[in-house]
C-alpha cells in the first residue's frame, strides 16, 4: 500500500506508539488527523509533523465518549475530504490481580480498550468503504497472544482486540477495506507508568511491577513506529513488533498451555 498522500487517522496520538506511527506515515506524505484524549501530547505531536509538508488536524477525544466518536468523521471529512487508514491505537493498562481489581476500574479499561476500538471502527467505516484502498490497523499487544497474571483485565482486552480484527478482516474480504492487527512486544512507553493500580495493593508490590515492566519496555517508540508502517505498506494482516514479540508468539503456538512456565523462568533470570 502507497500511503503517500492517503489520510490516516490515528487515536493516542499524543505519545508513544501512537505518536510514532504518525511520523512514520507523515514522512512517508500520507495526511494525518490525530486523535487524543491529552491535548498538550497532540499539540506536542503536530509541532514535531509541522516541517514535513502534510497537512495535520488534532483533535481531543475520549474514545469512551460515544457522542464525540460519532462527530469525529464528519469533522475529519470537512478538513480533510477523505479518510484511507484508521489507526486504533488508544489504549490504557491497569496492574493487579482480578481480585484487587476493582469492576469499575476492569470496565473503565474494556470500554477504552475495545469498546473505543469497535466505536471508532463503527464510525470510520462507512468513509474507509469509499476509498479505493483502505485499511484498518487495530493495536492488540503481546498480551493478546498471551496472558500473564496480574493482567486479566488488559489482556482481555488486546484479546478482544484481536478477535474482533480478525473475524472483521474475513467479513470485509473483497472490499477494499483490509484489517491489520498489530502486536507490539516491549516499547519503551509511558503505559506502565501512567497504569492504574488497585488502592490497597501494596506498594512493593507496585513498584516491584513497575520496575519489572521498566525492564521489559526497550524498544523506542520511533522503531515500533516503523515496523507498524513498513507492515501497512505490505498489507500485512499481522503486524508482530519487535523479537520479543516474535519469540512469545511462536512460543505459544508450541505450548499453548505451559508458555507461562517457560516465561516465568525467563523473567525471573
Amino acid at each position: 500500500m502507497n500511503v503517500s498522500n492517503r489520510v490516516a487517522v490515528i487515536t493516542g496520538a499524543g505519545s508513544g506508539i501512537g505518536r510514532a506511527t504518525a511520523l512514520a506515515l507523515a514522512r512517508r506524505g500520507c495526511h494525518l488527523a490525530l486523535a487524543d484524549i491529552a491535548e498538550e501530547g497532540l499539540k506536542e505531536t503536530a509541532w514535531m509533523l509541522a516541517n514535513l509538508g502534510v497537512r495535520v488536524t488534532t483533535h481531543v477525544l475520549d474514545v469512551a465518549d460515544r457522542a464525540a466518536v460519532r462527530a469525529l468523521p464528519g469533522v475529519v471529512l470537512d478538513a480533510h475530504k477523505r479518510v484511507d487508514l484508521l489507526v486504533n491505537n488508544a489504549g490504557v493498562a491497569l496492574g493487579g490481580s482480578f481480585e484487587q481489581v476493582a469492576e469499575e476500574d476492569f470496565d473503565w479499561l474494556i470500554d477504552i480498550n475495545f469498546n473505543g476500538v469497535v466505536r471508532m471502527t463503527r464510525a470510520f467505516l462507512p468513509l474507509l468503504r469509499q476509498s479505493d484502498e483502505a485499511r484498518i490497523v487495530n493495536v492488540s499487544s503481546i498480551y493478546g497472544i498471551v496472558s500473564p497474571p496480574g493482567q486479566a483485565a488488559y489482556s482481555a482486552s488486546k484479546f478482544a482486540v484481536r478477535g474482533f480484527s480478525n473475524a472483521l478482516r474475513h467479513e470485509l474480504e473483497g472490499s477494499t477495506v483490509a484489517v491489520s492487527v498489530v502486536h507490539p512486544g516491549g516499547v519503551a512507553t509511558a503505559i506502565a507508568r501512567n497504569a492504574r493500580v488497585p488502592v490497597d495493593a501494596p506498594a512493593d508490590e507496585i513498584a516491584r511491577g513497575r520496575k519489572l515492566s521498566e525492564k521489559l519496555l526497550r524498544m523506542p517508540p520511533d522503531a515500533a513506529g516503523e515496523i507498524i508502517v513498513r507492515g501497512i505498506e505490505r498489507r500485512a494482516a499481522r503486524i508482530l513488533v519487535g523479537n520479543d514479540a516474535k519469540f512469545v508468539s511462536f512460543l505459544e503456538r508450541l505450548a499453548p498451555v505451559a508458555y507461562w512456565r517457560i516465561l516465568k523462568k525467563a523473567t525471573a533470570r
